[in-house]
């Protein structure tokens, strides 16, 4: 009953037409014009604005004709070490004498470069092919250092020539000395088995390390250079650290992708 009474007392009462209507209060009207304003950059970023992002992956310095493992061919026990670590063979060279049962045999190195570890000792005994010497292939003593990254192949296909490279050098820290800068030369066509792997590097644990993902895509970026820091590549800091880096020292490197506008992100 109380419900058809008020309905009943509407019906009778007059449309109140001369009051005038509210549409929104200042605050409401200030809250829509922000919310405009807000929308309308929103839109003019996405369609000229560009975002960029990078790509991280593991890698170390090197020379770009990579690093061999010399195998000795016979069975026997090192009587003589003829090289030292850190010394350069030219090819055919002896690095090892490997007495058998028919007498003494040289281990020759397979092609000139830098001996940069000697696995076989005097007085160790080796069989037919182990390994007793990795050699870096170095034509020129003084070719600039490159670094390789090993990045999962749908990932490497990503990234452009040309791209700048951020790479910290385990040697130099970060906080001190920043990142050396490069700039991507080459981009493998083909992923890397760990025998391939291997062959280039020189070092099991490396290829292990970099094919843990699967087999990897390599990525060759070239150094920056610098004719006024004491390493002679360029650093994000001033200077640099004082020293050149070291070819074989591990790095992690960042990739600049290509910049994009946030509208290519919502068009197919």
């Amino acid at each position: 009953m109380q419900f058809r009474r008020n309905a009943l007392s509407k019906l009778q009462s007059p449309e109140e037409l001369d009051v005038p209507v509210r549409f929104a209060r200042p605050q409401g009207r200030l809250v829509l014009a922000v919310t405009v304003v807000v929308m309308a950059a929103a839109c003019v970023w996405a369609l000229t604005g560009t975002v960029t992002s990078k790509v991280n992956a593991p890698g170390l310095l090197t020379h770009a004709e990579g690093t061999y493992l010399l195998q000795s061919p016979v069975a026997g026990q090192v009587t003589e070490v003829l090289v030292e670590e850190g010394r350069s063979v030219s090819p055919g060279a002896p690095l090892l004498t490997v007495r058998t049962d028919r007498g003494d045999r040289p281990v020759r190195a397979v092609a000139g470069g830098r001996v940069t570890t000697l696995h076989a000792r005097l007085g160790s005994v080796v069989t037919a092919g182990a390994d007793v010497a990795t050699v870096e292939r170095v034509t020129d003593p003084d070719a600039p250092l490159v670094a390789v990254l090993y990045l999962p192949g749908d990932t490497a296909a990503t990234i452009r020539v040309g791209a700048p490279v951020d790479l910290g050098v385990q040697s130099a820290p970060r906080d001190r000395f920043g990142v050396l800068r490069g700039r991507v030369t080459a981009v493998g066509s083909t992923p890397q088995t760990q025998a391939r792997l291997v062959s280039f590097l020189g070092d099991a644990g490396l290829a292990a390390r970099f094919s843990r993902q699967g087999d990897p895509v390599a990525v060759l970026v070239a150094l920056d250079r610098s004719p006024t820091g004491a390493s002679g590549y360029a650093w994000s800091s001033s200077d640099g650290p004082p020293q050149v880096p070291v070819s074989g020292t591990p790095v992690s490197g960042a990739v600049h992708l290509a910049a994009q506008r946030p509208v290519d992100w919502l068009l197919p």
